[in-house]
């Protein structure tokens, strides 16, 4: 479903869990908490941009640049700062996002992406109230031993096992 992001709703700060793989079918997932904490917003994305993640999550930095890093480093070079990465909308099943730069501008952007970005420039992660109503999966429906699974998977997660 398709539906154009919205800018005259409050925005919805975000917390991002971690990475979730599903075992199955080896699909990634960017889990983002709202504020309530009873919403979680997962966000499928590949194996790099769960690796990208995953090594700022676990307070990795690479000994050089990668694309994230450079493009944070680019910015803030061109006297501009990353203020937060918003999660606008959903279109043929993937979520739409871009960048807020200083000076009200921004970039058009993967949610993956800006995620990663946003994280490495200690920026909010924020979403658009109707992306949550929409995507969003209440808390309560996860079953406790997913729930159990998922805690053990952040606690032990690497990332190596992305690799």
């Amino acid at each position: 479903m398709s539906r154009e992001p919205t800018t005259d709703e409050a925005a919805v700060p975000l917390t991002v869990l971690g990475v979730r793989v599903d075992l199955p079918t080896q699909n990634y997932a960017l889990l983002l908490l709202t504020p309530s904490g009873d919403v979680v917003v997962p966000v499928w994305v590949g194996v790099p941009e769960a690796t990208a993640v995953a090594l700022v999550l676990d307070g990795q930095r690479p000994p050089r640049p990668l694309t994230h890093d450079l493009l944070v480093d680019a910015v803030e070079a061109l006297g501009a700062r990353v203020e937060a990465a918003w999660l606008t909308h959903i279109r043929d099943d993937a979520v739409h996002a871009r960048l807020e730069l200083t000076g009200g501008r921004s970039l058009d952007a993967r949610a993956s992406d800006a995620i990663a970005v946003a994280l490495r420039a200690q920026a909010p992660v924020l979403a658009e109230p109707r992306l949550v109503a929409e995507s969003g999966v209440p808390v309560a429906e996860a079953e406790a031993d997913d729930l159990d699974t998922f805690r053990r998977f952040i606690d032990d997660v690497d990332p190596d096992d992305f690799a």
